[in-house]
């Protein structure tokens, strides 16, 4: 069994995250002992940070640690999506966030999405055959998208992790060092 102590998790944001869902993983995560790396694509407003969404407004920055045009999955046992309406939006478009989202896919490793990050499992088709939950206001998309939707403040398939909301923040993050405790995931559909 792998040890949160020497997992390398990857969160990957851009200007727009919410405040809340990319700090509180990242800090139950350190706490526990994971080296965690902050990745974001270089079409950002800063070179060295990402500015959250704090609710209602714009919130504080957060230092970017690496360009995701330099990450390799291979480099890491888990990948992190904070929510925010702006965040996943902007990634989904982003080729190269795809590109990391698959790869750790594909690798069986620990997938953690919260809020509205479920977008982007939608976009690269991880979405059919799941069970999982979201910010309320996509649900439809995510049912849409082939996924039983449940009301939870966690749901777990196979090492995909969703969440609702930062109400949710403290059994999100520690479902995330569960799974990741667990190792590689199967990821064959339903």
């Amino acid at each position: 069994m792998p040890s949160i102590k020497t997992a390398r998790i990857l969160i990957m944001a851009t200007d727009g995250f919410e405040q809340a869902e990319l700090e509180v993983p990242k800090a139950r995560l350190a706490e526990a002992g994971a080296q965690v790396t902050v990745a974001a694509p270089q079409s950002r407003q800063k070179p060295d940070s990402i500015r959250g969404w704090d609710e209602t407004d714009w919130g504080r920055p957060v230092t970017v640690d690496a360009d995701i045009e330099n990450i390799d999955p291979a480099a890491y046992d888990a990948l992190v999506l904070p929510g925010g309406q702006i965040n996943p939006d902007k990634l989904r478009l982003e080729p190269k966030a795809l590109e990391i989202l698959r790869s750790f896919l594909a690798g069986g490793k620990v997938v953690a999405a919260i809020c509205h990050a479920p977008w982007l499992l939608v976009e690269v088709g991880a979405a059919k055959g799941r069970k999982m939950t979201s910010f309320a206001s996509i649900k439809t998309d995510v049912i849409n998208a082939g996924a039983e939707w449940h009301d939870l403040p966690v749901v777990t398939d196979k090492g995909i992790v969703t969440s609702r909301n930062p109400g949710d923040l403290d059994a999100f993050s520690a479902k995330i060092i569960e799974e990741v405790q667990e190792g590689r995931h199967d990821r064959a559909a339903a």
